[in-house]
């Protein structure tokens, strides 16, 4: 090999190593941002309480929009089987305030929110506000099991065999993350979108207590 050729090779093996250097770089970058979406600690959770960053609120892996009644589309129709054999639809909760957690089981986050979830449920009681799972990944038998070990008292429709409910939800809003927690107003259209894990009970009764508002 001469001189100039060992040269080249060198220069070649140095781009390379630095190629190298920073793909390793940025995928850790990568990771960390990754890591930090799934984590459930929210410094703007009380922030949203006091009425700040009012619409939209985003942080690590959480985010969440309110959407103005005369900005709503259409009434979100759906039908589904739940997780204990028994068929839902829309018109089930016609008049109510529902909310819709679309989740599964081994998602971490998914069980980080479950009973802060249920939580919301206990602190809404007596009001004409119901809840809603829908698993998007599990059978029957895993979604009853997270149910009984996470005391979530609602049900969940099944939709891993049949895609039609999130198809549903889709045409209305955009599904692109899990979980994510639609509040659908008294005339079943989307009112809030909560994307990532749920920080907080708090943050849901507020949004559901002002859609609540629009028809008091």
């Amino acid at each position: 090999m001469t001189l100039r050729q060992a040269q080249r090779s060198g220069a070649a093996g140095g781009i390379s190593r630095g190629v190298k250097a920073a793909a390793s770089v940025a995928l850790a970058v990568l990771l960390a941002g990754g890591l930090a979406a799934c984590t459930g600690d929210n410094p703007l959770a009380a922030q949203y309480k006091e009425g700040s960053n009012k619409g939209f609120v985003a942080a690590d892996g959480f985010q969440t929009k309110e959407i103005a009644p005369a900005d709503r589309g259409d009434a979100v129709t759906f039908t589904g089987t739940t997780d204990a054999g028994k068929t839902v639809a829309s018109g089930d909760y016609a008049g109510d305030v529902l909310v819709v957690n679309f989740w599964y089981a081994s998602c971490g986050p998914c069980r980080a929110e479950a009973p802060r979830l249920d939580k919301a449920v206990s602190d809404l009681s007596g009001k004409k506000v119901s809840f809603l799972g829908v698993n998007i990944r599990d059978q029957a038998e895993t979604s009853q099991a997270f149910a009984q070990t996470y005391k979530v008292s609602y049900p969940s429709i099944i939709a891993v065999n049949d895609g039609q409910v999130k198809f549903d939800f889709s045409k209305a809003t955009p599904l692109t993350s899990t979980p994510i927690t639609i509040v659908l107003d008294q005339k079943g259209r989307v009112a809030a979108r909560i994307i990532g894990e749920l920080p907080e009970p708090s943050i849901l009764t507020t949004i559901v207590n002002t859609v609540l508002s629009e028809n008091s």
